[in-house]
């Protein structure tokens, strides 16, 4: 099984560190995915993320854990910001390593079709009008939907 590490914080992620965390001798790809706060709209001003840390980081290693076994991994290193976010921040960061690219790909790809559905984060937009919620997308659970058939 992979080594995983999991961190949900307020402060922002550091690429270039996170990369070099999963270099290893039997590590021939990193696959990453970072992810930013979007303003569709064109008036958010910022995204609150909230969170229950026990249950937030139990459900993330489970999904983790989950890819582990799917595919020969190395490593998987997930950050989730939370707190008070502005447009372009980085939100979050996936990133596996493994001997080969497609393992660590199709991981990446699998953690964040999970966490989009199955990570306990509750998000508010911040808009001139206050504070609304923010409800799940169809697209999302559409996402995972398709690694359930393979």
């Amino acid at each position: 099984m992979a080594t995983v590490t999991i961190t949900i914080t307020e402060d922002d992620i550091d690429p270039s560190f996170e990369v070099a965390q999963l270099k290893d001798q039997a590590v021939g790809a990193i696959s990453l995915f970072f992810g930013t706060v979007r303003d569709t709209n064109g008036n958010l001003a910022a995204l609150h993320l909230e969170h229950y840390e026990g249950m937030t980081q139990k459900q993330i290693s489970a999904i983790a854990d989950e890819a582990s076994r799917k595919w020969s991994l190395n490593g998987i290193r997930i950050i989730h910001r939370v707190g008070r976010l502005l447009p372009q921040d980085m939100i979050v960061m996936v990133a596996a390593s493994s001997a080969h690219r497609a393992d660590s790909l199709e991981a990446v790809h699998y953690i964040m079709d999970y966490l989009k559905t199955d990570a306990p984060f509750w998000k508010a937009e911040e808009t001139s009008q206050g504070l609304s919620w923010v409800d799940a997308r169809i697209t999302d659970e559409t996402a995972k939907q398709k690694w359930q058939k393979s």
